[in-house]
């Protein structure tokens, strides 16, 4: 996936209006250079084609991928080869780097969920704690890493979450007045407890969140349900006891922390000659 406008801002942002000042004093405009970019330790890629984005939108042009999103890769392993200007490619360097050590560095941390649970029938989902303006590059990456999307938007479908409950006045008249209004939207219900998850379930929600209980509490909810509605289990989540989760039988753990924490997957440049 490649965003050309946030490309552009981002490099402008990095120029600041201006010039690559320490570039232009000590490399000859008739420079060319070779450069791979190179992962530092092992993981999963994301933001390659970004990547490639930043570099063409310097002009270069003679580029090679050696990966795509999604791809399981080694320390050491080349990602990418670039040939060209010298002082383009030292423009472009810490944009493409940003982007893919960002977005791969997401895509790591969601694989290691997803391996965390493998074998069971429940499947990690991503929120909507992204990156203002980077919001369908981070769930990109999301899913090269083998998660699963919610929403993109607020207007995808319904969460009613417990603020709109109390605004609402109760958890019925929250769930009627968003059927009344959207009669074709899916609806997803936030539950603090079990007795609030039994007021609900007659109104037949598409889904149900299970915010911050227990795993036995899910547990419960699972054999309270029995299939009437997809479960989702949310808060207190770790990649420790995501399998026990898991295996109380709920459909998703929702996890933020895929992509508001994930640490930077470490990418470098290294120059060669031509």
């Amino acid at each position: 996936m490649i965003d050309l406008e946030l490309i552009k801002r981002a490099i402008a942002e990095d120029l600041a209006g201006g010039e690559d000042i320490t570039s232009i004093a000590t490399v000859a405009g008739s420079s060319q250079i070779v450069a791979d970019f190179v992962a530092r330790k092992s993981g999963v890629i994301a933001g390659i084609e970004m990547a490639q984005g930043v570099l063409e939108e310097v002009g270069l042009r003679d580029i090679a991928l050696f990966v795509h999103d999604g791809e399981s890769v080694s320390a050491g392993k080349v990602l990418l080869t670039v040939r060209g200007d010298t002082r383009a490619i030292l423009l472009a360097e810490r944009t493409a780097l940003n982007f893919l050590g960002h977005l791969s560095g997401i895509a790591t941390l969601t694989r290691a969920w997803v391996d965390a649970i493998d074998g069971t029938s429940c499947k990690v989902r991503d929120t909507r704690k992204t990156t203002p303006g980077m919001r369908l590059l981070e769930k990109a990456a999301v899913v090269a890493g083998g998660g699963t999307n919610h929403r993109l938007s607020l207007s995808d479908a319904a969460l009613i979450k417990d603020n709109h409950i109390a605004a609402a006045g109760s958890i019925t008249a929250a769930f009627m007045k968003v059927r009344e209004k959207y009669p074709t939207s899916e609806i997803e219900i936030e539950v603090d407890t079990l007795a609030q998850l039994q007021e609900i379930l007659p109104l037949k929600p598409d889904l149900i969140l299970l915010d911050n209980m227990s795993i036995e509490e899910c547990k419960q909810a699972v054999s309270i349900t029995k299939g009437a509605a997809m479960l989702e289990a949310s808060g207190g989540l770790s990649i420790e006891n995501a399998r026990a989760y898991a295996a109380t039988g709920v459909d998703y753990l929702a996890v933020g922390a895929l992509t508001h924490s994930a640490p930077n997957f470490d990418v470098g440049l290294d120059f060669r000659e031509v």
